[in-house]
């Protein structure tokens, strides 16, 4: 079993709150827009960090850290990119990935819109995070952290702050 805390967006800045939330996590998971290697950095030396960059993301962030990032955790088969859409709205790279071999748990950022949906055509869960720096249109920051249990996904918690 897996704790793990999941933030996009951050543009550069973590709010130190979010180290409490994830404290008891065993990974943190990025969907994208880290904003600098120093935030990367920050975090992975937190917790382990699994991330993708996002379209603000300099050359450095992008040749540390890749577009899409396909791996199992437990038994659960996921898939992270910053840009993805939503169910019934994929991005089209994505709708081909997930049309012709579905994740359990598809991940993405860069709305900075919270969305938890489960998409029964293709029997997965869709998690974006939304927003957790302070740069964007979204007035609250907002980061989930979850468990992963063999092939179970359960435990969704939302942490959210106002913005500033």
């Amino acid at each position: 079993m897996k704790q793990i805390g999941l933030l996009s967006d951050t543009h550069g800045f973590i709010d130190d709150r979010l180290y409490t939330f994830f404290e008891n996590c065993h990974e943190i998971w990025h969907a994208g827009d880290i904003g600098n290697m120093e935030t990367a950095n920050n975090l992975d030396s937190f917790k382990p960090l699994r991330g993708v960059y996002g379209n603000i993301d300099d050359y450095k962030v992008r040749i540390s850290y890749p577009h899409i990032q396909r791996f199992e955790c437990e038994l659960t088969d996921v898939l992270i990119t910053h840009i993805g859409g939503y169910p019934g709205n994929y991005e089209p790279s994505v709708r081909s990935i997930i049309q012709t071999n579905a994740p359990k748990l598809f991940i993405c950022g860069h709305s900075h819109i919270l969305k938890v949906i489960f998409d029964k055509k293709y029997n997965l869960l869709h998690i974006n995070p939304g927003a957790a720096g302070n740069t964007g249109f979204h007035n609250v920051k907002t980061a989930v952290r979850f468990l992963i249990d063999g092939s179970n996904i359960k435990d969704l918690e939302i942490w959210e702050s106002a913005r500033g």
